[in-house]
């Protein structure tokens, strides 16, 4: 062959080459042009935050995390999703509208406004879901798991809409709907290998997001990692706070009228230290009150205590499954007397009601004084600040 015609052809199958370089490239990038111009500013895909490794205190030991473990291109989607109004049939409402981040993840409306009406319960904080014995959620503990849970609001006819009932689109709607977003095409790619959407892939996103949702930064853990156990004197606290903190983790001595005589508030049987999650095996706190009317025995879990005071001092009201209570104050007057829970609520704890009568603690001012003071070292900042927790379209 002529030596020109070789050059000619190895010049050719350079340019090929380059070009196919370029145009992978381009693919590559383009994986992800969508969600760089969509939230340019909220989400780096180069830079993503830290989800999956962040700093929990060695202290804490529970963990309800089983198949499903964070990561940050999952909890990246699961963020969008939980801030996107599209999950909606209407594009009204998002997960986020019941579960504020100003308020810890909790909603100050008595219910939260959904497409069809208002829910059933109050919305319960997401603060530290992943760091309890308990893995069921809700109030009434209907979800078996986190994932589980996550799916619920959007299949519910009054919260988001997509039941497939009564003329309610269906779940594959709302895939349909996902799957003509571009962004949702390349972040399931980013976070699953693979654009297709799935209920499963949903689900675990969200729950990889709601488990990233944890505060560590408060003054009870500044106080807690200098010491070797809850039950001494914490150096960083004052002296009511350090009293506050014996009246939780101390058991109440009740007559056999279950009248309390000495010991503390016994808060530390359902609350348990150092996470403050609920324990599993408690039943209904006393509220038996329904948003609709009527009674409602059957809620037995609550969330953690923590971050129950927001950044400005102000508590995250209202409380409770029926947010009948506005003030810590207000929660503590109602654990203070449960004589008529016991006779009007058959659900009623057993710890709250030891020898059948209902407990009489007659927490003294000073008393109540130092558990609000206590429950008030269960909030940091962090919670309410990070951006890898706050909206990503704004």
């Amino acid at each position: 062959m002529n030596p020109r015609n070789i050059f000619h052809h190895v010049r050719l199958i350079y340019l090929f080459v380059i070009c196919g370089i370029l145009v992978g490239c381009n693919k590559e990038n383009s994986k992800t042009d969508t969600v760089l111009a969509t939230f340019a500013g909220t989400i780096d895909i180069n830079n993503l935050p830290n989800y999956a490794n962040q700093k929990i205190p060695n202290y804490i030991t529970q963990d309800n995390t089983t198949t499903n473990p964070i990561t940050d291109k999952g909890a990246t989607l699961g963020r969008v999703l939980f801030y996107d109004k599209n999950l909606s049939v209407n594009n009204t409402v998002s997960c986020a509208t019941c579960h504020k981040q100003a308020f810890a993840f909790s909603d100050t409306n008595i219910a939260s406004p959904g497409v069809n009406g208002l829910t059933a319960r109050h919305s319960m904080r997401l603060i530290n879901a992943r760091f309890g014995e308990e893995v069921k959620f809700f109030w009434d503990k209907r979800a078996q798991t986190l994932e589980d849970q996550t799916k619920m609001p959007i299949l519910a006819h009054v919260e988001l809409g997509f039941s497939g009932e009564n003329g309610d689109p269906s779940f594959q709607d709302l895939i349909t709907k996902l799957s003509k977003i571009t962004y949702y095409q390349e972040l399931f790619n980013l976070a699953y290998g693979s654009s297709e959407i799935t209920l499963i892939k949903i689900q675990n996103a969200l729950a990889q997001f709601v488990r990233s949702i944890q505060s560590f930064d408060t003054k009870y853990d500044l106080g807690r990692a200098q010491v070797n156990n809850d039950s001494v004197d914490f150096p960083n606290f004052t002296a009511l706070e350090n009293l506050g903190k014996t009246l939780h983790l101390q058991d109440p001595i009740l007559d056999n009228n279950d009248i309390r005589i000495g010991g503390g508030a016994g808060c530390q049987s359902c609350h348990r230290a150092p996470e403050f999650d609920i324990d599993p095996k408690s039943l209904s706190n006393g509220i038996g009150l329904s948003l609709s009317g009527g009674s409602d025995f059957s809620v037995f879990r609550s969330p953690t205590m923590r971050e129950l005071v927001a950044t400005n001092g102000t508590v995250n009201t209202p409380f409770m499954h029926v947010a009948n209570l506005k003030t810590l104050e207000a929660m503590l007057q109602h654990y203070n007397n449960l004589t008529m829970a016991a006779l009007n609520n058959p659900n009623l704890d057993p710890a709250l009601k030891p020898n059948g009568k209902g407990q009489q603690l007659k927490l003294s001012p000073t008393e109540i004084s130092a558990l609000v003071a206590f429950m008030k070292t269960l909030s940091g900042t962090d919670v309410y600040t990070n951006k890898k927790w706050s909206n990503p379209f704004l």
